[in-house]
C-alpha cells in the first residue's frame, strides 16, 4: 500500500486485552522484519557491540533500551547502513544491509535523535526531495503529505518557509512526516519525542501503535522508560555489547510496571 487512505486512528479502548496480546503471541510464527545476528562494532580499541543478536517482527512495536553510551544508537546506525561493522549480519525485510543496501533502505523509514533537514530548502521542498528518492507518485505524495501533516498538526503554509527558521519541534515533525511518506514496512525511531510538545507526543504515540497494528514494524529507542513500558509489545535492554534482557510485555504485563526498576537494577549491579 502506497497511501494512507484506509488508515484509521488507533483506539486502545476498542481493543480487548486478548486482542492486544494476540500480535505478540503470533510473532514467532513469522519471519523477522529486522534480523541482527552476532553483530560486532568497535571504535578503535573499544568494543561497543560484542555479538548482539535480535529479531523483530511485523505487527510489533518494539522498544530498545539502554543507558547513554551503551550502543543503542550504534546498533541503529548499523541497522540503517550508516555505519560499517566488523562482523555479523543484518537483514531488513529480508534484504542484507551490506549486500542489498538500496532494497533494504526502501523498506524502512528512519527518524534520527536530532532532526536533520537541509537548511537551504523549504519544508515542502525537502519533502518533495524525499519523495523523489523513494519514487513516490505525485498523487501518493499529495495524499500522504496531507494526511501526515494533519496528524502531526504541521501547518502546510509554514512548510513554504526555509527549514532554517523552524523550531526544533517543527523540524522533528518534518522528519517524522518524511520518514513515513513512502509508507514503509518498518519505522525506526531514535528518541522521537525529544523537542515535541505534549500534544504532538500524544499523537505520535497513537501513530506508532496504529502503525504496528496495521502489520508494520515499529522499532523505537527512548530514555522515556514509562513511554516504552506503556506502548511496546516487547522490549530489549542492551548491556555489555549484547541483549541483556528481553521481555514480552503482553505475556508478562507486570513487567510494564516493573520495567524502570528492572532497568535501574541491571545497571546498578555493575554488569557493564
Amino acid at each position: 500500500m502506497s497511501s494512507y487512505d484506509n488508515y484509521e486512528l488507533y483506539n486502545p479502548q476498542a481493543v480487548s486485552s486478548e486482542e492486544e496480546a494476540a500480535p505478540a503471541a503470533e510473532i514467532k510464527k513469522k519471519s523477522p522484519t529486522i534480523s541482527i545476528k552476532n553483530l560486532h562494532k568497535s571504535y578503535g580499541k573499544k568494543q561497543v557491540l560484542k555479538g548482539l543478536d535480535l529479531e523483530v517482527y511485523e505487527g510489533e512495536l518494539f522498544g530498545f533500551l539502554g543507558r547513554n553510551g551503551i550502543g543503542k544508537s550504534t546498533t541503529i546506525d548499523c541497522v540503517i547502513g550508516s555505519k560499517k561493522f566488523e562482523a555479523g549480519k543484518i537483514t531488513i525485510d529480508g534484504y542484507d544491509i551490506v549486500h542489498n543496501p538500496i532494497e533494504a533502505k526502501f523498506s524502512f523509514g528512519y527518524v534520527a535523535s536530532e532532526p536533520n533537514c537541509y537548511d537551504v530548502m523549504t519544508g515542502y521542498d525537502y519533502l518533495e526531495f524525499i519523495a523523489s528518492i523513494y519514487k513516490i507518485s505525485e498523487g501518493d505524495f499529495v495524499r500522504n503529505f496531507r494526511y501526515l501533516c494533519s496528524r502531526l498538526a504541521l501547518d502546510e503554509k509554514e512548510l513554504l518557509n526555509p527549514t532554517s527558521n523552524y523550531s526544533h519541534g517543527m523540524k522533528q515533525k518534518l522528519c517524522l512526516v518524511a520518514s513515513l511518506l513512502h509508507n514503509p514496512k518498518i519505522w525506526i525511531l531514535d528518541e522521537p519525542t525529544v523537542g515535541l510538545d505534549i500534544m504532538a507526543v500524544e499523537e505520535l504515540k497513537k501513530m506508532m501503535r496504529e502503525y504496528a497494528n496495521h502489520g508494520n514494524t515499529v522499532f523505537i529507542t527512548s530514555h522515556n522508560i514509562e513511554l516504552v513500558a506503556k506502548l511496546c509489545d516487547r522490549v530489549a535492554i542492551v548491556n555489555n555489547g549484547k541483549i541483556e534482557k528481553l521481555y514480552d510485555l503482553n505475556r508478562e504485563p507486570n513487567r510494564r510496571i516493573q520495567l524502570s526498576k528492572i532497568f535501574m537494577d541491571l545497571y546498578k549491579a555493575g554488569v557493564q
